[in-house]
């Protein structure tokens, strides 16, 4: 099972392939997508995503998962979640959301399991 492809991004907007929803900030991993809703763990942009955020994509088995911290980079990642994924064994891309969604999709096209957690706003 493949990882969908990002098919649009805008502020506050992003579209995944074979989903129907626009996300405003979506977790997307092989054969799947859904919204990535930040009450479900208390996440604030600053200190920022947290490994109970990716743990749902790791879950499915990825081999690299890439975080999209909006587009003017406002939020931030502790390191115990890049540390977290290192231990893991996934390599982790940290980036701004547009340069995220490149290299996501750039993954996808290459067959590596990918997931990825996006902000699309600030």
């Amino acid at each position: 099972m493949s990882s969908p492809e990002i098919a649009s991004l805008s502020w506050g907007q992003v579209k995944v392939q074979g989903s129907t929803i626009t996300y405003k900030d979506c977790k997307v991993w092989p054969g799947g997508s859904r919204t990535w809703d930040w009450r479900e763990t208390g996440t604030e942009h600053s200190p920022g995503v947290q490994p109970a955020d990716v743990k749902e994509v790791v879950e499915k088995g990825v081999h690299t998962l890439v975080i999209g911290r909006g587009m003017n980079e406002a939020l931030k990642v502790l390191p115990s979640t890049v540390e977290y994924l290192k231990k893991q064994g996934i390599d982790v891309r940290v980036l701004q959301t547009e340069q995220a969604v490149k290299e996501y999709n750039a993954l996808v096209a290459q067959g590596v399991r990918v997931g990825g957690v996006f902000h699309s706003t600030c």
